[in-house]
């Protein structure tokens, strides 16, 4: 989810499988892919939004997990715990997969070499 600068809210979600051996990662649907990361693209940019998280799920069972990230500066930062389980618990009376939060890795932000960009 991310907030716009005019104050509108924008989500996006996409399915992904992914396996280990062999490695593979296969988009399921393109457009919601596309969609995806163009808004974790405008995110990133940080001309255009407030604000953004990223949150990833798994639907492996019999405990399905989720991390999240907060968008901006350029980078992807890991999200406080407490407020990911704050998001992702089902709400009351819903029938809903109950998610195992976990603290999210630290992702290395790549330094920018072009001399255009606005990060400088």
């Amino acid at each position: 989810m991310a907030e716009r600068t005019d104050d509108a809210f924008v989500t996006g979600q996409t399915d992904l499988s992914i396996g280990t051996e062999p490695v593979r990662l296969a988009v399921l649907d393109e457009d919601e892919f596309c969609a995806l990361r163009a808004l974790l693209v405008f995110a990133l940019e940080g001309s255009t939004m407030r604000s953004a998280v990223l949150v990833a799920t798994t639907a492996a069972e019999p405990n399905p997990r989720a991390c999240g990230w907060t968008v901006g500066n350029g980078g992807l930062h890991p999200m406080d715990t407490a407020e990911l389980h704050a998001a992702v618990i089902p709400c009351p009376d819903v029938s809903a997969v109950l998610r195992e939060v976990y603290p999210a890795p630290v992702l290395p932000q790549i330094p920018d070499t072009d001399e255009e960009s606005p990060r400088g």
